[in-house]
């Protein structure tokens, strides 16, 4: 069975502010609902079911995946990212003011993406993977006396 429209704009409404009361009131409950009843709504298995999945949507909406960061470290690396430098100006006597200035990434930035990058490709990797075949002899000739 489907949720009301009352409780679905509670559980929303919960998602955002984690505030019982305010939820149920911003949802169209009353305020004596409200104080008195509303762990119902929460123990609710409808509702309790809904919360969990958007929270789990939410949380997978708001986590990079790997291509994204593979991206990010792309672009970083390639100097398409500015960074915001914040310079202090000065404007007149004993006056200055705080300007945000836009410039490229610096070396160390591009440095620190780059070898990100080749950490995960393992270009610089010491330790080799060697894959070694040893014969095992077995002494099983008859000794002659």
């Amino acid at each position: 069975m489907k949720l009301t429209l009352k409780q679905q704009r509670f559980a929303d409404e919960y998602i955002k502010t984690g505030n019982l009361y305010h939820s149920a009131v911003n949802a169209g409950y009353s305020h004596n609902y409200a104080k008195g009843n509303i762990n119902k709504l929460l123990e609710n298995e409808r509702v309790k079911s809904y919360i969990d999945e958007r929270l789990e949507e939410l949380k997978k909406e708001t986590i990079a995946d790997q291509d994204e960061i593979m991206q990010y470290l792309t672009s970083v690396m390639r100097g398409q990212v500015n960074d915001v430098e914040l310079m202090n100006v000065p404007v007149g006597d004993f006056v200055s003011e705080i300007q945000a200035h836009e410039k490229r990434s610096d070396t160390s930035a591009r440095t620190k993406a780059a070898e990100l990058l080749g950490k995960r490709y393992r270009m610089w990797t010491e330790k080799q993977e060697v894959e070694l075949t040893t014969p095992i002899f077995v002494d099983d000739v008859p000794e002659d006396d």
